[in-house]
C-alpha cells in the first residue's frame, strides 16, 4: 500500500470514529431534551438550597431560559457518552500502539474518565454546599441574591473543570515517571513546593473563603501523593518486567 492510499485510509477511519462519536453524543442529547429543565433545576440545587426563603434566579436575556437548560443537557450528554467516545479514540489510535503501550494506555484512559467524573461529583456535592453557603451568608444587609443562570452555569462549569482536572494529578504523575521526565525521588523531593503550589491554585480557583481554598488544596496535594505511590508501584512492575 503507497503512502498516499494509507494516509487516505486513516482519514476514512478517523472520519468514521469521529461520525460514530458525533451519534452518539446526538442519540443521547435528544433522550436528555425533554427533561433539560429538570437537569439544569438539578443542577442549580446546591445554591438554591442556600438561598433565603423566597429567593429564586433571574434569566436576564430574553432566550436564556431557552439555551441555559439545553447546554446542561448537551453538557451531560457528553459526560454520558464520553467512555464510548473515548473507546472510538482508542480503535483509532489502537492499531499504531506496541503491546506495552495499549496495557498502559487502556488504564490510563479508564482511570483520567474516572477521576474526572469524581472531581465533578466532589464539587457538586461537598464544595458547592459551602462556597454558596459562604456567598449568600457574605450578602450585604438589604441585598437580594439573584444570580443569573447563565453566569451560574459558567461558574459551575469553571468549578467542574478546575476539580476535574485536579483530579488527573495522579494520571499526570504515573505518565511523566513512566515517560522518563522525572523519578519518584524528585517528586517526593519537591512535595514542599506541591503542596504550597496547591493552596496557590485553592486560592485562585476558589471564592475567598479558608474552608473551600482547603477544599481544593488538600485533595490536589492527597492525590499528588497517590500518584507518586501508583508510579513507585509501575516502576517496580517494570522493573520486574525487564528482568531476564
Amino acid at each position: 500500500m503507497s503512502a498516499t492510499e494509507s494516509f487516505i485510509t486513516h482519514l476514512i477511519e478517523l472520519r468514521t470514529r469521529l461520525l460514530n462519536s458525533v451519534v452518539a453524543l446526538t442519540l443521547v442529547f435528544i433522550c436528555l431534551f425533554p427533561w433539560a429543565s429538570d437537569l439544569y433545576a438539578l443542577l442549580a440545587q446546591p445554591l438554591l438550597a442556600k438561598l433565603p426563603i423566597g429567593g429564586q434566579m433571574i434569566a436576564t436575556d430574553v432566550t436564556t431560559p431557552f439555551f441555559v437548560p439545553l447546554k446542561v443537557a448537551m453538557m451531560t450528554a457528553f459526560v454520558i457518552a464520553l467512555p464510548y467516545i473515548l473507546f472510538q479514540i482508542w480503535r483509532f489510535i489502537a492499531p499504531g500502539l506496541y503491546a506495552h503501550e495499549k496495557r498502559l494506555v487502556v488504564p490510563l484512559i479508564v482511570a483520567s474518565t474516572t477521576l474526572f467524573v469524581c472531581g465533578m461529583a466532589f464539587a457538586y456535592f461537598l464544595v458547592f454546599p459551602v462556597v454558596f453557603g459562604f456567598i449568600t451568608a457574605s450578602a450585604p444587609k438589604g441585598v437580594a441574591v439573584m444570580t443569573d443562570i447563565d453566569k451560574y452555569l459558567s461558574f459551575v462549569l469553571t468549578m467542574f473543570v478546575a476539580f476535574g482536572t485536579t483530579f488527573q494529578v495522579p494520571v499526570v504523575v504515573v505518565i511523566l515517571v513512566r515517560m522518563g521526565f522525572v523519578t519518584v525521588e524528585k517528586l517526593r523531593e519537591i512535595r514542599p513546593y506541591v503542596v504550597v503550589g496547591a493552596f496557590v491554585v485553592g486560592a485562585i480557583f476558589t471564592p475567598p473563603d479558608v474552608v473551600s481554598q482547603f477544599m481544593l488544596a488538600i485533595p490536589l496535594w492527597l492525590l499528588y501523593e497517590a500518584g507518586i505511590v501508583v508510579a513507585a508501584w509501575v516502576g517496580k512492575g517494570r522493573m520486574k518486567g525487564d528482568q531476564p
